[in-house]
């Protein structure tokens, strides 16, 4: 987190890092209070925390179901809520919550597929919600992306083989997606120039998805 912060700040950006646990109300809040008392205001929200287990449906304990709607679903929830008052007051903002395309299809396991279906409905309905108000609300649905230290990066350094057949039957153009590629998408309905993009679901998947909504 600091060397993200220093490389921001390299490119002359003003900028706070700070460290809190976003599965609770008191790490979402102390996140919003230091936003707050550095800047005044909060412009873009992004909810980009989340995780999953990759448990057999029938082996999920009830604590586990609810460990995974923490991490993805109402850690957003949570962040929204608190975000929503500093936005009403100066009539705007934008909302970005990153779901995955398998919150619109099948592809991962229930507790997972379940919150991300969950995250993209509630960015539709608060749209709805909000649309007078001057504040945006849109999803973002990334397909398969690989980083240092991901999940797919793990998996292609431990099979190679059998993730390169992955990439090749499963993503039309050939290859994972960056972190960079969904930001880019990011910063565009953050920006004015998506003033008209409210309660849309915009999946950045190098055509992995098979859905047609």
């Amino acid at each position: 987190m600091l060397a993200t912060e220093k490389e921001v700040r390299a490119l002359d950006v003003e900028t706070i890092a700070t460290s809190a646990d976003l599965t609770g109300v008191e790490g979402i809040n102390q996140v919003i209070q230091a936003t707050l008392d550095k800047w005044g205001r909060i412009d873009i929200l992004v909810n980009n925390v989340g995780g999953s287990k990759w448990t057999p449906f029938e082996d999920v304990s009830d604590e586990e179901w609810l460990d995974i709607f923490d991490w993805n679903m109402f850690a957003a929830v949570r962040a929204t809520r608190a975000a929503l008052p500093s936005m009403k007051a100066q009539g705007s903002g934008s909302i970005i919550t990153i779901s995955s395309i398998f919150g619109r299809e099948s592809g991962g396991p229930a507790t997972y597929n379940a919150t991300k279906a969950a995250e993209i409905s509630m960015g539709k309905t608060l749209a709805k919600e909000l649309a007078k108000t001057g504040i945006r609300v849109n999803t973002v649905a990334p397909g398969s992306v690989i980083f240092p230290g991901g999940n797919w990066q793990k998996r292609l350094d431990a099979d190679p083989e059998g993730i390169n057949k992955f990439v090749e039957q499963e993503i039309p153009v050939g290859r994972f997606g960056t972190p960079e590629e969904i930001a880019n998408v990011v910063v565009f309905l953050s920006s004015d120039r998506a003033s008209w993009v409210t309660g849309a679901c915009i999946n950045v998947d190098g055509c992995q998805s098979r859905s047609l909504i």
